[in-house]
C-alpha cells in the first residue's frame, strides 16, 4: 500500500487549513449582509482557486494545490465524504409527516414547481445544445439533466430563509418547506435515473439500476423507516449519548452510500435516502440533529464549497448571454410554476409570488449536480460556471424578493396572522 510522503502530508494540511480559514471568514462576512455561508464559502473558493489566486500568486498557487497529486488525491476523498454528508443532513431535514400534513396544497405547489422549470429547462437545451454547451454526451440525457437542474429547490437554503424571516411556523412557511421536500426527492429520484443513463461503472443493465433503485427508495421510506423508528429508543438507551448515534449514523449513512454507488447511480442518492429514513423518526432528537448539522455544516461542506472554485476559472469561463439565459430560465420556470401551484391551493397572487420566490433558492444541491454533470463530461466548463452563478443569484434573492411580494401583499390587504 503505497503511503503519502512526508511533503504530500505537509501539502494535505496547508490545503485543509486554507479552505477552512477563508471559508469561515467569507461565510461570516456573507451572514453580516444576511446572505446564506454557502455564497461567502464559494467566493472564498473563487479566491484560493486559479480565477484569483492562480491569477496573481500563480507559484503560490500552484505550490498549494497543483505541484502534489498524491495531497490533491487525499483531498478529494476529503471532498467525496463531504458531499455525501452534505446530503445526508438535506435528507434529515425532510420529514414526511410534514409533507403529508399539507396535503393537495404542498403536492400542488411542488408537481408545477418541478414540472414547469423541468419542461423549460428541457426544451431549450434540447433544441439550441451547442448554445448551452452540450460537452461530449448524449443530446436527450444532457436536456434531462438541464431540467433536473433547473427544478431542484434547495431545501436548507430555503430552511434557512424562511427562519430567518420568522415565517418558518407559519402556514406559508410549512406549504413552502412541504412543498420543497416534495420537489427534493422526486427531484432526486429523476436525477438518479439520469445517473444510471450516464453508465457510471455499474455490472448492472440500466433496467436492473433503475428497478433496484425505485425499490431501494420505496424500502427506505416505509420498511426502512420503520426499522430505524424500532432500532433507535434501544440505540439512545444503551449506547452512550449523543455518542451513539452519531457514529451509528454516519456509518450507515456510509453504507447506503456505498449501495447507490455500487448501482451505478452516486453515493449522494443512498445518502440523501437514509437522512430522509433517519430525520422523520420521533426518536431523532432535535438535539441530535443539531449536533450533526453543526459538524457538516461547519467542517466538511465549506471543504465542498471551496472546492468548486478550485476547480475551473470562473474568468476565462464566464459566458455573459448563456448565464443571463440560464438565470431566465430558472426565475422564469420556477416563480411561475411554484406560483400557479400556490394560487391554485387558495393563496392570492402576491401570496402566491412570495411562495414562487421562496421555492426559488438553490444553492448546494444544483452545484453538485453540476459538477457529476462535468465531472462525466455531459457539460462544459462554460456552462457549470453558469449553473454556479445561478445557484447564488437564486440564494441571495430569494429572501429579499419574499420579503418585497408579502410587504406589498400586506399594504394591499393588511397584515395576517400567523400560524
Amino acid at each position: 500500500m503505497e503511503n503519502l510522503s512526508h511533503q504530500d502530508v505537509v501539502n494535505l494540511f496547508l490545503q485543509l487549513a486554507a479552505m477552512l480559514l477563508l471559508a469561515r471568514i467569507f461565510a461570516e462576512i456573507a451572514q453580516k449582509f444576511k446572505q446564506p455561508a454557502v455564497v461567502g464559502e464559494l467566493l472564498a473558493g473563487i479566491l484560493l482557486g486559479p480565477t484569483i489566486l492562480g491569477t496573481f500568486m500563480p507559484d503560490f498557487h500552484e505550490y498549494l494545490f497543483m505541484s502534489n497529486p498524491s495531497a490533491n488525491l487525499a483531498l478529494d476523498g476529503f471532498v467525496q465524504i463531504a458531499v455525501v454528508l452534505l446530503l445526508f443532513i438535506a435528507g434529515l431535514e425532510v420529514e414526511l409527516h410534514l409533507v403529508w400534513s399539507q396535503g393537495k396544497s404542498a403536492v400542488s405547489i411542488s408537481l408545477l414547481g418541478l414540472v414547469i422549470p423541468f419542461l423549460l429547462g428541457f426544451v431549450f437545451p434540447y433544441f439550441f445544445p451547442d448554445f448551452f454547451g452540450l460537452a461530449d454526451g448524449d443530446r436527450l440525457l444532457f436536456s434531462l439533466f438541464m431540467g433536473t437542474a433547473m427544478s431542484i429547490t434547495a431545501l436548507p437554503v430555503v430552511v434557512r430563509i424562511l427562519m430567518d424571516m420568522n415565517l418558518f411556523k407559519t402556514k406559508m412557511g410549512m406549504l413552502i418547506v412541504a412543498s420543497a421536500m416534495v420537489n427534493d426527492i422526486i427531484g432526486w429520484l429523476i436525477f438518479s435515473v439520469i445517473l444510471s443513463f450516464m453508465g457510471k461503472g455499474s455490472s448492472l443493465s440500466l433496467m436492473q439500476t433503475i428497478g433496484i433503485t425505485l425499490l431501494f427508495t420505496f424500502f427506505m421510506l416505509t420498511l426502512g423507516k420503520l426499522i430505524i423508528n424500532r432500532v433507535l429508543p434501544w440505540i439512545n438507551k444503551k449506547l452512550a449519548w449523543p455518542g451513539g448515534v452519531l457514529s451509528l449514523s454516519m456509518a450507515f449513512c456510509f453504507l447506503a452510500a456505498a449501495f447507490t454507488e455500487w448501482l451505478g447511480i452516486h453515493a449522494i442518492f443512498g445518502a440523501f435516502l437514509l437522512g430522509v429514513a433517519l430525520g422523520d423518526s420521533e426518536h431523532m432528537s432535535e438535539r441530535a440533529k443539531e449536533i450533526v448539522h453543526q459538524f457538516i455544516n461547519n467542517i466538511f461542506a465549506p471543504l465542498f464549497f471551496v472546492s468548486i472554485g478550485l476547480k475551473i476559472n470562473f474568468f476565462t469561463n464566464f459566458d455573459l448571454l448563456l448565464t443571463l439565459v440560464i438565470l431566465v430560465i430558472s426565475f422564469a420556470g420556477k416563480i411561475f410554476g411554484s406560483g400557479f401551484g400556490a394560487y391554485k391551493g387558495g393563496f392570492n397572487v402576491k401570496e402566491s409570488l412570495a411562495v414562487g420566490f421562496g421555492m426559488n433558492a438553490r444553492g448546494a444541491m444544483e452545484i453538485i449536480l453540476g459538477l457529476i454533470a462535468l465531472e462525466n463530461g455531459l457539460i462544459d466548463e462554460k456552462l457549470f460556471v453558469a449553473l454556479v452563478v445561478m445557484a447564488i443569484v437564486t440564494s441571495m434573492s430569494s429572501g429579499p424578493l419574499m420579503k418585497w411580494a408579502l410587504k406589498a401583499n400586506e399594504l394591499e390587504n393588511g397584515p395576517k396572522p400567523a400560524g
